[in-house]
């Protein structure tokens, strides 16, 4: 099944240039249907007041106050957002992290930096292709 390129995706960052790198490798991808958080509780009430139903999730890991593992958990202890695919973002590839992260629910996972293609490799293993 192709992939709707319509569909909203949320990315979450505390870091405003990551936000606009983020933004625009998905809008390289084709995707121009992009909000922003920029922490993981202000991301979980953009998905809890149910304005929009988000495709995708790409989320920082490192963030204050509520992390990317926090937001992922709470994600998917909801059961309107638990099937919500989910992006982890994050600048350290320890196995822990990874391990914690897949216990959590995550549908994949990024280390930092990432290019346009790794993007899209990660988003195809999650949504199929586009």
């Amino acid at each position: 099944m192709a992939v709707d390129k319509d569909m909203r995706v949320l990315i979450v960052d505390d870091y405003k240039t990551m936000l606009r790198i983020i933004r625009n490798l998905l809008r390289q991808l084709g995707f121009n249907n992009i909000d922003e958080a920029t922490d993981g509780s202000q991301a979980l009430q953009i998905l809890r007041t149910g304005e929009h139903t988000y495709g995708l999730v790409i989320s920082d890991w490192n963030m204050e106050p509520m992390t990317g593992l926090q937001l992922l958990r709470e994600v998917r202890a909801d059961a309107k957002l638990k099937a919500t695919p989910f992006i982890m973002v994050t600048a350290e590839s320890k196995s822990e992290n990874v391990i914690a992260a897949k216990e959590a629910g995550v549908s994949n996972y990024i280390v930092k930096p990432f290019n346009a293609e790794t993007l899209k490799s990660k988003m195809v293993s999650v949504l199929g292709d586009f």
